[in-house]
This record gives structure tokens, sequence and C-alpha cells, in this order.
């Protein structure tokens, strides 16, 4: 909800400071609202948040999973991450793609590492046409990889289980 953005942004803010996630401006947030599940306290609080990007026709990107510290151990990241992934079965996509450093993590969600292109040559073509970042890390092109070195790309197949 866009009253949730700026709580989204804070959550998100001291990940960005790392570099563990993509900095991103507050009018980003706002543009992809719609996108994000946000855990919250019992208070309120904006605990938690996860976004899903649609890239293509069938698949889709995970993006901007994040957890605040002091609920780490919670289990609140699994539960963004899986109903961002009953979210995708709902939308019939067929892939989930994600960027991440917590390799673990996602693999205990069924998402194995990749390398290559993991799009047909015509797909591939027409996503280059994107100005989306998360689209040209997807895409793994050179001049996007300065940005995010050290970080895994990952694909999570929806018609298989984890």
């Amino acid at each position: 909800m866009p009253k949730d953005v700026r709580a989204i942004a804070a959550l998100v803010k001291p990940y960005a400071d790392k570099r563990v996630l993509i900095e991103k401006k507050l009018i980003s947030y706002f543009e992809d609202v719609q996108e994000f599940l946000v855990a919250q306290s019992q208070t309120g609080d904006i605990i938690g948040c996860g976004a899903l990007h649609v890239m293509w026709d069938d698949i889709a990107e995970v993006r901007t999973l994040a957890v605040a510290a002091d609920y780490q151990t919670a289990g609140i990241g699994s539960c963004i991450l899986t109903a961002l992934i009953e979210r995708a079965r709902n939308m019939e996509l067929e892939r989930i793609f994600c960027l991440t450093f917590e390799v673990d993590f996602f693999s205990r969600h069924g998402f194995i590492e990749i390398s290559g292109m993991p799009v047909g040559i015509d797909v591939y073509a027409r996503m280059l046409a994107s100005h989306d970042e998360g689209v040209r890390e997807f895409l793994d092109l050179a001049a996007v990889k300065p940005n995010t070195l050290g970080n895994t790309r990952m694909i999570l197949e929806l018609n298989q289980t984890p």
C-alpha cells in the first residue's frame, strides 16, 4: 500500500548502504508499490518486505526481499518468499529469478544457481530494450556487473516442487 512505502524504504536502506540490495529512489518504491508484500509486527511496524516484478510472459524476479535485523531468525523472509512464489503461480508464471548474496536461503526454497542465457535469443533481444536494471542484471549484461559483483543469479522452476 502507498502508506507503507516510506517504511519499506527505511527497512531496505541499511541493506542498500551495505550494497546487499540495490539502492532505489523513493519514487521507485511508489511506482512499484503494487509489487510488494509486507510483514508487520504486532504493533503494525513493517518488519519485512519483498516484491515480485514480472519481466516477461513466463518469468518474474523476486526483488527487495528484506527483514528487519531484530526479526532475522523468525522465518519472516521465508513467509514473504513463499507468498511471492504463490503469487507467481497464481499469475501462471513458469519461473522466478533472483540476484542474491543469500544463496543458502534461496536454495532452501528450491532456487538453483544459473549461468549462461536463461531465455531464448528472441526474448533476450526484446528484453535488451528494457531500461530496468533488474532486467539488465537478469540478462547478465557486463554493463551492470560492477554494481552487483558477487551476487549469484538463481532461478526457480515453478512446475517443479522445491
